[in-house]
């Protein structure tokens, strides 16, 4: 039996035995969890140092290291996301509809575990322990598989979290990790229909067009992050600074962050070239249009590929519009249906930006940075789903369960 399947196996055995945990004792186990991460820091942070060194060798740029990299401030955010999680309302179980039929059903719905969740994911060992506590938290047993770039770090988490675990009411075969980094090891999840009831990829865009091109497995797709910001005629110029620079440069490498920035044409030509200045002084390699390279003549030619690409870095590009409609046709064409924003003092304008734009986040004043399930209140999250079928958006403890009808009866037959 491969390693997929067996650790598949193991954690769909365990399912019924989490189901019958009460919140108290779920709790308990990520609170134990979590107390371990701190407990272990230096041994996670030096496995982690095996992963950014090989990194280094291979290559990866800086913002790749970024999200790969640990700390002992990091590590507490992880920590302090799973007791996030503790104070959170569990939803298993939770009676969302009550009724009863003419013929005496007693009919009620309630929330349920979804089952054996599988998590592909790639550079960032957060997610592991995100992943871990949002589906143990629901009743839920996971299957993990991170990418080669992580491997070490994500060893040695799970071994710390399976320690940890093992001293609680909680299975520890319930938390499993895929250590086979060949991606035939992604290729078997996608198919382990019987075993995994759902798989969520978290990654680029080529991991998640794999998954949901070839998974035979349902998927809840999390997309990848081409957002923009549009900054109206009206806006103000000191806010519209402030909300650019951050949702490019406050950290560019996760999806949430801006790639395009679009701005109108009035505007542009008072406020472009004082705001490129900011965007350089935070790093940012400008490209931009025509107008927008006559405004500022350090930035380069932008093109069609490049408002087609998620950079995960600090390069944006700037893209002077008409009006409202012109950015917003812009958004329609290359953007990813995960964030948008508006910058105005236009009330119309926002209000229609926020009703016609199709994406899973749309904002009006404020940076597209908080697209985030610990931001919306959630504690961790498991993913930004950008789909539009059974989640959307930061997906946090409600999004991992399905539904249940239970139906109460005194002897009743169809006729």
């Amino acid at each position: 039996m491969s390693e997929v399947r067996e650790k598949a196996s193991k954690a769909q055995a365990v399912v019924p035995q989490l189901n019958r945990l009460s919140t108290e004792q779920k709790n308990n186990a990520l609170l134990v969890m979590a107390d371990a991460l701190i407990a272990q820091a230096d041994s996670i942070i030096t496995a982690n140092a095996d992963d950014l060194e090989r990194g280094r060798q291979q290559g990866t740029p800086e913002s790749m290291l970024d999200r790969l990299a640990l700390n002992k401030e990091r590590i507490a955010g992880i920590a302090e996301g799973l007791r996030q999680i503790v104070e959170l309302q569990d939803p298993a179980g939770e009676v969302l509809e009550t009724f009863t039929r003419p013929n005496g059903l007693h009919v009620e719905k309630l929330r349920v575990p979804i089952g054996l969740i599988g998590i592909i994911y790639e550079a960032r060992p957060n997610v592991t322990v995100d992943a871990a506590g949002l589906c143990l938290k629901t009743g839920n047993a996971v299957l993990l598989r991170g990418g080669s770039s992580a491997l070490s770090s994500n060893r040695k988490i799970v071994e710390v979290l399976h320690q940890a675990l093992a001293t609680t009411d909680m299975p520890a075969d319930a938390l499993q990790l895929v250590e086979d980094a060949d991606r035939s090891s992604v290729d078997e999840m996608l198919k382990l229909n019987g075993l995994l009831d759902v798989i969520i990829p978290r990654g680029g865009a080529s991991l998640i067009r794999n998954v949901v091109a070839n998974a035979t497995v349902p998927v809840i797709e999390t997309g990848a992050g081409i957002c923009h910001t549009y900054v109206d005629e009206s806006a103000d110029p000191v806010m519209a600074a402030e909300i650019a620079v951050n949702a490019k440069a406050q950290r560019p490498s996760v999806c949430n962050s801006m790639e395009t920035l679009l701005l109108h044409a009035v505007y542009a030509e008072e406020h472009l070239p004082a705001l490129a200045e900011q965007l350089r002084e935070a790093n940012v390699l400008l490209k931009g249009c025509d107008t927008v390279r006559r405004l500022v003549p350090s930035a380069l030619s932008v093109t069609e590929e490049d408002y087609a690409t998620e950079y995960n870095d600090y390069i944006l590009n700037i893209r002077v519009v008409q009006n409202l409609d012109e950015a917003m046709e812009h958004i329609a064409r290359y953007g990813t249906k995960h964030s948008e924003c508006i910058v105005t003092k236009d009330t119309s304008n926002a209000e229609r930006f926020l009703h016609d734009v199709d994406a899973a986040a749309v904002y009006h004043n404020a940076s597209t940075r908080f697209t985030d399930g610990f931001e919306f209140g959630y504690g961790a999250e498991i993913g930004i789903s950008t789909q539009k079928l059974h989640a959307r958006g930061p997906m946090g403890l409600p999004a991992l369960t399905s539904t249940k009808y239970r139906i109460t009866g005194n002897g009743q037959i169809r006729q």
